[in-house]
Formats: C-alpha cells, structure tokens, sequence
C-alpha cells in the first residue's frame, strides 16, 4: 500500500494513563444528507475538534474539559464513525468526503471562521477543509497529520519511510486478511509505539471504543489517496500550528518538519514526553499549546 493511504489513528490513551469518562450532552445536525453528531461544551470563541481513524468525538474526551472552561468546544463525529448506522456501503470514504462534511457542519453551525484542530487523518481533512474553504477558517492546530506525500528524498525521509512501515505493514496485513479488529489493535499499538499484543494493557474504555469503529478499517486502508502537495499547501496562508510528540517516531517528525517549510505561515511545537499518543496522554499540555495559538490568531 502507498505509504499517503497510510493515514492514522486518532484516539487511545497511552497505557499507563488514566481518564475518566464524563461526556457532554450529544447534539445531531443534517449535513450533506447524513446526520453528524457532536458534543458541545462551553462558550466563548468555537473551537473545532476532527477526530481520526478507529474514533469518533470521545477521542477528544481527555482534552474537552481543559478547552471548555474558556472556549466553546465541538467535537463532530465524522461519517461511517461511532456506531450508528451507515448511509451507504463505505464507497464515499475519503479525505473530500469528510472534509466536505466538516465544511456543511461549520456553515450549519454558523462557527466560521472557526479555529480547526485536527489529530492524525482528522489533521488531514481539518487540512483540506482550509484549502478547500479558506474562509472558514481562522487557524490550524495539526497533531501530527498523516501526510506520506509530504516525506522527502534523504536521509531523513528514509528513516520516516523505514518508521512508516514498521508502523502499517502489520495492519495492511490484517487488513489484506479480512480482520478489521486484528487491524486496529495492530494499527493502535503501532502508531503508539507500543509492544506488539500489548493492546489489551489499555483502559477498557478505550478498546471498546477503537473495536467499535474497527469496521472502518477496509474503508480507510482502500479509500482513494490524497495527493497532498507542498505547491497545494503554499496557497494555504493560515496561521498554522503543527505539533509532535517529543518521543514521536521519524514519520511524524519529518511530516510535521516538511509540511511547515510549505505553509506560509506555520510553526512546529513539541510536546514532550509523548508520542502519536499526545492528545490523551498530555491533554493539559496540549490544550495549553492550542489556547496560546488561538489567543496569539
């Protein structure tokens, strides 16, 4: 499989972390003929939170209080995600799609331009939605956006390659074998850099979640790739933010590095300690990064 259908998980908590689950009430919205559900906290300045692969709007469980106490927090749950019924057979999969309907939620919402946070394969649609809809959007906040086009020639771009597949081939693997669960918790201790069959060392919570969206896994291992390019992303000319985590692997490092030196107006930060892990293994610390960003946009 080409290394830019790679794109990743967005949820988890880091094997020796802790989080109490306390969800807001949920709210539903018709967008491009499906129903989205959200969770919405707080007021003030919205911000919006796109999830990833194997999730749906819990992932942001960890961070929604840290950010609600000062802004107004929305978390959507995107297509095929969560467990409700699906519209169709999964043919619509895509990075368009989601970002597509990201954009109707904004507008139905009334949010733009609306400060976009995106972890893994949520950083690429919040990514594509800012192309797409420059007016909807007032910042970026990327965790770690799954970009495979964006890694270069060299030395450096060889160890994010070696990295990336190290990471999915066990889950194309599964995938190839037909068993979406053996594929997520390949993916899940992959992307978290975890010991493999160590999966069942994380929280209940968390495995019920990921194993309840595992039916996404064919979809998003065949989905049609997203041919990001650095031109593409010089027309971007929104403050942007791109995070890794401090104990991260090459591929996140380098995609984030990359994709900086192509955005006109971009910043890298790291958040110590962690790795693809970040958003619930640090929910403080990155929710401090994001509210300095927003107040600094």
């Amino acid at each position: 499989m080409c290394l830019h259908r790679h794109v990743l998980l967005l949820t988890t908590l880091a094997a020796t972390g802790t989080l109490v689950w306390a969800e807001p009430a949920s709210h539903e919205v018709e967008v491009n003929g499906v129903t989205m559900s959200y969770a919405e906290e707080g007021t003030g300045e919205p911000i919006l939170f796109v999830h990833g692969a194997v999730s749906d709007a819990r992932a942001w469980e960890p961070i929604r209080a840290e950010i609600s106490d000062q802004h107004r927090f929305i978390a959507p749950t995107l297509r095929y995600f969560g467990t409700e019924d699906w519209p169709d057979e999964g043919e619509n999969f895509s990075v368009a799609t989601h970002a597509d309907d990201v954009t109707a939620f904004i507008e139905a919402l009334d949010l733009g331009p609306v400060h976009l946070v995106g972890w893994s394969y949520g950083a690429n649609v919040a990514t594509a939605v800012a192309l797409d809809h420059p007016d909807l959007v007032q910042s970026l906040v990327l965790y770690e956006p799954s970009l495979g086009t964006l890694v270069k020639e060299g030395e450096a771009g060889e160890a994010a390659r070696e990295a990336a597949g190290q990471m999915f081939g066990p889950v194309t693997t599964a995938v190839q074998e037909g068993d979406a669960e053996k594929a997520t918790r390949a993916l899940i201790e992959g992307v978290f850099q975890m010991e493999p069959g160590s999966y069942e060392s994380l929280p209940q919570e968390m495995q019920d979640l990921q194993l309840a969206n595992a039916r996404t896994m064919p979809l998003l291992w065949s989905a049609p790739s997203w041919d990001i390019t650095c031109e593409m992303l010089g027309q971007l000319n929104k403050p942007t933010l791109l995070v890794h985590g401090g104990d991260s692997n090459a591929f996140w490092r380098h995609v984030a590095q990359s994709m900086s030196e192509c955005l006109p107006q971009a910043e890298v930060g790291t958040l110590p300690g962690v790795n693809h892990n970040g958003p619930v293994s640090d929910p403080v610390g990155l929710a401090a990064m994001i509210e300095a960003f927003v107040a600094g946009n």
